[in-house]
């Protein structure tokens, strides 16, 4: 401090020092003192100079600072210091202070240059640029904050040489990413308005700036900063954006693949009040419909463009830009923005296309919006501007879409129009456009309509049978003719450029066509006559247009009308024009300076009404037949037969390719319908040979716990078997016993004959004994009938004993066989669950069905327990989790509650700072001046504390 007040200012009575003698001191205070709190006030000195004496800080003081930086990287303050006087010294968008007029003009002179030249002077030593970067990486915010603003200043100024000389650097672009991740938002804008300038027109590093994460960082700063209805840092983000996606495949691929396109639908949601937009939110709107339209320009590969669109249509991108379409208040610049962004995401793609055509606006009765955009292009109240977009949209709609061209042109043919008057198609809209009073109408219309006829040979035709009723009274002409007689008439340039653009393109590739416009006798005289005659300059387009159509009538003729036969045309311009002067004329569109601007790119982009003339698809019409009608005009009639068969055959071989083509087409719809057969039939094989493994498997199972019941049961019925090899536990038969059952029946049945049979004797001995005892009185008699009847009777007796030996017999047997039964009923009673036959393996398997359904309804009833105990663990861990999160939240929130203090803190330092700087600095002025100020020794006093505090300040470091 005593050296600054040595050099700024003091008692001396001698003369003052000059700005650049007391810079000079200071550098040499930088470069030699060994007090670091020396070194770090000649470097606060040479900052508060260098915004005033930027050319001699910068001449004298910059290699000293350059070593500062590179020597005392431990002292964050002085770096800071250094940091802050380069970025003065380079920096060309500082503020300026209050100068005198002299020095203003010698400043201003110098301001554009010295910025430059600094900078390259700085780069020439690539390690410099190095040790910047390596600065950026510390995370004090007084060496980050002011090496982020040099750096971006160094890119501003040397763009390309510094972008390589960190793109050849070790992670350079991944350490400037970090910056994305910082939570000072001061260093993350600035970051992001580096990055800005670091993406400029370099591929390499946008793609490396792409795959370190970048798409997903600036994505959620801009949600976070409320998307459309954030500030300038979500400008400057989509500003990013565009530099990173445009032009550049790669990365657009990768943003798609990301999943990025849908995280832009947000974006576009708008509320039914659109009224009172800040600047900055149509800034932002405008911004990111840009970037919609860099994803699917018509520039980009076509395979990528259409993967966009496809993408934008299922997550809903396009319905929500349709709906900001339709809406009401939204202003004129941002509906014109959407109107071109709409375009370039249908163009080209049938589902975006067939969306569109169903949107209806909402009108009481609704419309399509197809037709209120119509009306919009043909109304001359419209801002120009937003005519072009309608007409770009309209073209866009029609673009490869051959329905969509079929229901333009459908509306205007006699069976389709509404003969109500209620509602206004498209058709009618293009026919009041097109013979309306207003030129540009005219244009636009015979444009629209030239783009529903493109490369579409029968809508052509059907359009010829659109009849017009001119005025009551008179019969209709067809729309063909009414526009050659409205270009008879002698219209405006631009009114008649719009119609031959419709001609040319109506007959092109269209032999009936040429027909019906050659059938009337006006208009190859009126085309020969706008041909041959000399006018002005303005007049050369049209006649470049005229020779154009009459040269497409040649071309595309069939000599179906004798007068106007190919021969007798070219013999009419060779005696009425000139072959070459009909080239010369037919020259004219191509050489125009306006034609070669449509040509550029589909869009309509015109400064001025005026400057309206060429369509882009019209020019690439003009490339095709420029040459081909050229050479028609100098064949001969032979060489003109000789193209006629050349054609013929070709149109032969065509039709023949057509054929085998269609008969390809047919084989591979077979073939791909017997894939899918195949298909099918594999899946559900598959399926087949999974269930009968299951099954097998499950077979398995069965036999082996069969096996294993057989053996363990095989042990427990020995002692059964012992006995007898008849009754073996596995040698009896279910046929032997079903046999064993039958005797039995058979022995019983007898049994109860037998003992009938007992009974009828029974009761025959009963009947002779009664019988007997009722007998004659005669004793011969008697004795004759005793003595039969004792003979009977012996009879009897010996037949009854017979027949009752026979009955203990059977009795014997049968309980013989009871017993054998009831053997034979335990022995199937213990061995049935493991018998070999198939009713023990039914038995068997029965019971262990039986099991297994016991065992499953167990298992059902402990997974149903084990499930409502897991309902109820995770309702206790849903509330579990929500208290946490709310103790996160609030713990985030004072979390920043302490940044914010933090950082305020940190500010009021900083300008605390600045303002003793800048009062100490007055005070030295004023003393200069002869000012009187306060005492001496209380600066003295004052300076003197401050050295105390620098000293406090370094033994703490």
């Amino acid at each position: 401090m005593n050296f600054l007040r040595g050099v700024m200012g003091g008692p001396s009575a001698g003369p003052q020092p000059s700005g650049a003698d007391t810079i000079q001191k200071l550098c040499d205070r930088v470069a030699s003192s060994t007090l670091l709190d020396d070194r770090r006030d000649a470097v606060r000195a040479l900052k508060s100079l260098s915004k005033k004496y930027r050319l001699e800080v910068g001449i004298q003081a910059m290699e000293h600072l350059i070593h500062v930086l590179q020597t005392d990287r431990s002292d964050s303050e002085i770096i800071g210091y250094a940091l802050d006087t380069l970025y003065n010294v380079i920096s060309n968008d500082l503020e300026e202070e209050e100068q005198d007029d002299s020095e203003e003009e010698n400043s201003a002179k110098q301001v554009d240059d010295l910025g430059s030249q600094f900078t390259e002077i700085f780069i020439k030593q690539q390690e410099n640029v190095t040790l910047l970067l390596t600065l950026v990486e510390e995370f004090d915010f007084h060496v980050r904050w002011p090496g982020v603003k040099l750096l971006t200043s160094l890119l501003k100024q040397q763009g390309p040489q510094v972008q390589q000389i960190i793109l050849v650097s070790p992670m350079g672009v991944s350490r400037l990413m970090d910056l994305l991740a910082d939570s000072r938002e001061v260093i993350r804008n600035d970051g992001v308005l580096l990055l800005q300038q670091l993406t400029k027109s370099n591929a390499a590093i946008q793609k490396i700036v792409a795959f370190e994460n970048a798409f997903e960082r600036l994505l959620d700063i801009i949600t976070e900063e409320g998307n459309s209805d954030g500030g300038i840092v979500v400008e400057d983000c989509l500003l990013l954006l565009q530099n990173l996606l445009k032009n550049n495949n790669s990365n657009q691929n990768f943003f798609k693949e990301g999943s990025y396109i849908q995280r832009m639908k947000p974006w576009f949601e708008v509320g039914d009040d659109n009224c009172g937009w800040s600047a900055q939110k149509v800034t932002n709107l405008h911004l990111m419909l840009q970037l919609v339209r860099v994803l699917v320009s018509p520039t980009n590969p076509p395979g990528a463009t259409s993967s966009c669109q496809k993408a934008m249509f299922h997550c809903g991108l396009l319905q929500q830009l349709c709906t900001i379409l339709m809406a009401t208040g939204v202003p004129a610049d941002i509906l014109t923005e959407t109107i071109n962004t709409v375009s370039e995401v249908i163009r080209g793609c049938q589902t975006n296309q067939d969306y569109f055509a169903s949107v209806n606006a909402p009108s009481n009765p609704p419309r399509p919006a197809i037709v209120v955009l119509l009306m919009s292009m043909v109304n001359e109240r419209q801002p120009f501007v937003l005519r072009c977009a309608v007409l770009y949209c309209f073209q866009c709609f029609l673009y490869k879409n051959q329905k969509g061209q079929g229901e333009i042109v459908s509306t205007l043919l006699p069976s389709t129009i509404d003969a109500t008057g209620n509602s206004v198609s498209a058709g009618q809209l293009l026919c009041g456009g097109l013979f309306s009073t207003d030129s540009l109408s005219n244009w636009c219309a015979a444009v629209a309509l030239a783009h529903a006829l493109q490369e579409n040979a029968t809508l052509k035709e059907q359009l010829l049978r659109v009849q017009l009723a001119t005025s009551i009274g008179n019969p209709p002409v067809s729309l063909l003719q009414q526009c050659t007689n409205i270009l008879s008439q002698g219209s405006k340039v631009q009114t008649r450029v719009g119609l031959l653009m419709l001609l040319c393109t109506w007959l092109s590739n269209c032999s009936i066509a040429v027909t019906h416009f050659l059938h009337n006798p006006a208009n190859v005289p009126f085309l020969t006559g706008q041909i041959a005659e000399n006018l002005g300059e303005e007049e050369q387009l049209v006649q470049g247009l005229c020779a154009l159509l009459l040269g497409i009538s040649i071309y595309y003729n069939d000599n179906s009308l004798e007068n106007y036969r190919k021969e007798k045309l070219k013999q009419l311009i060779e005696k009425r024009i000139g072959r070459e002067n009909f080239i010369e004329k037919l020259g004219f569109i191509s050489k125009h300076e306006l034609y070669s601007r449509a040509a550029q790119k589909p869009q309509p982009s015109f400064s001025s009404p005026d400057h309206m003339m060429f369509d882009h698809e019209f020019t690439k019409l003009v490339k095709e037949l420029e040459g081909v009608i050229s050479k028609a005009i100098y064949k001969s009639s032979e060489e003109d037969k000789k193209e006629e068969e050349v054609k013929k055959t070709l149109e032969q071989h065509d039709n023949i390719v057509t054929h085998y083509k269609k008969v390809i087409r047919e084989q591979d719809q077979e073939l791909e319908e017997l894939k899918q057969r195949i298909n099918t039939l594999t899946s559900q094989n598959e399926q087949l040979q999974a269930t009968v493994t299951q099954q097998v498997s499950q077979i398995q199972q069965h036999k082996d716990q069969y096996n294993l019941l057989k053996v363990q049961l095989g042990k427990d019925t020995q002692h059964h078997n012992s006995h007898s090899d008849t009754f073996q536990m596995n040698g009896i038969q279910t046929e032997e016993v079903s046999k064993l059952k039958e005797e039995l029946e058979e022995w019983k049945n007898k049994h109860e004959l037998l003992q009938g049979q007992l009974r009828e004797k029974d009761s025959v001995i009963e009947k002779l004994n009664s019988s007997q005892l009722e007998m004659g009185t005669t004793e011969q008699s008697s004795q004759t009938i005793k003595s039969g009847g004792l003979e009977h009777n012996s009879e009897l007796q010996k037949e009854l004993e017979m027949l009752r030996s026979q009955i203990q017999l059977q009795a014997a047997e049968i309980s013989k066989l009871q017993m054998e039964n009831q053997k034979l009923q335990v022995t199937n009673a213990t061995a049935d669950p493991v018998l070999g036959d198939s009713g023990a393996t039914a038995a068997t398997s029965s019971e262990l069905e039986a099991r297994l359904e016991q065992e499953i309804k167990e298992l059902k009833s402990e997974v149903k327990a084990l499930s409502e105990e897991k309902e109820s663990l995770k309702q206790h861990l849903d509330s579990s989790s929500s208290t946490v999160a709310i103790l996160q939240d609030e713990k985030s929130k004072l979390q920043r509650e302490v940044a914010e203090s933090k950082k305020e803190q940190d500010d009021l330092l900083v300008l605390l700072a600045d303002q003793d700087q800048k009062i100490s600095a007055l005070k030295i002025k004023l003393k200069d001046l002869g000012v009187p100020v306060e005492d001496e020794d209380d600066i003295e006093s004052g300076d003197q504390g401050d050295e105390d505090e620098d000293g406090d300040e370094e033994e703490q470091d």
